[in-house]
């Protein structure tokens, strides 16, 4: 269903994004990555290659706007069009509110909020005006549960999940372009290595000794979404490990 179909996928450095580019790529697309690290870019682009597959890489801080503007300005030069982006790039450097991490929670905002945003406004014009498209938006479990320490970074989902149904009801049934809102509980990334809060080093090392899902898992879901029927939009995927209550 995805042959020769041009998919974006941001934060592709490592994690989800990293495995993903991969599957969208052995399914088919022509795939663009994007990240600030480069040097992770240039991996996956080499691996993409020896399998044969067709990539773009370009260096992209998601919470500058007009880095989003010109990777897929880029994109669309060299391929001609957009039909899936996958806003992958995010942090989650949990903290307690009272130790005050403020910088922490504009880095949340800037990159999980304001990022989704500017890098579907940069492609929207391009799947409105063809009537088709598809926009997969990482949101988390912590989209759905609010939980002591993650205070902001559940906000920053929670707007995700919201930006995801309102992007749905503008433009599914009008215009064609499918929405998706995939909800990872946790995943063995390198998510949890941007928390500096003293008291959590517990619960990191809780999460790195429980069977957790892996980036294949989300990449598998995400891929179940985009190669559905075009009359079928899968709107939510919410995906747990079997070992997390919560």
């Amino acid at each position: 269903m995805i042959k020769d179909k041009i998919a974006i996928v941001t934060g592709a450095s490592s994690g989800i994004g990293y495995v993903t580019a991969l599957a969208l790529s052995k399914a088919g697309a022509k795939v663009a990555i994007g990240a600030r690290r480069t040097d992770k870019l240039e991996s996956l682009k080499d691996q993409i290659t020896k399998n044969g597959g067709e990539v773009f890489a370009q260096k992209l801080d998601v919470t500058k706007k007009s880095e989003c503007d010109s990777f897929v300005d880029a994109v669309i030069k060299k391929w001609g069009t957009v039909d899936i982006l996958v806003n992958n790039a995010g942090l989650m450097p949990l903290s307690f509110m009272k130790n005050l991490k403020v910088n922490e929670w504009d880095q949340m905002i800037d990159v999980n909020i304001k990022g989704v945003l500017y890098c579907t406004a940069a492609v929207i014009p391009h799947m409105y005006a063809k009537k088709s498209g598809h926009i997969v938006n990482i949101s988390s479990v912590a989209g759905r549960i609010v939980f002591p320490s993650g205070t902001v970074y559940c906000a920053t989902k929670h707007a995700v999940t919201a930006i995801s149904e309102g992007l749905r009801q503008e433009f599914s049934q009008r215009s064609g372009i499918r929405v998706t809102c995939v909800e990872p509980g946790v995943v063995a990334t390198e998510l949890t290595n941007t928390i500096t809060d003293d008291n959590l080093k517990s619960f990191v090392e809780s999460t790195k000794k429980m069977e957790a899902l892996q980036g294949e898992d989300i990449a598998n879901a995400i891929l179940y979404a985009v190669e559905a029927p075009s009359h079928v939009n899968v709107n939510e995927i919410l995906i747990r490990p079997v070992t997390q209550e919560r």
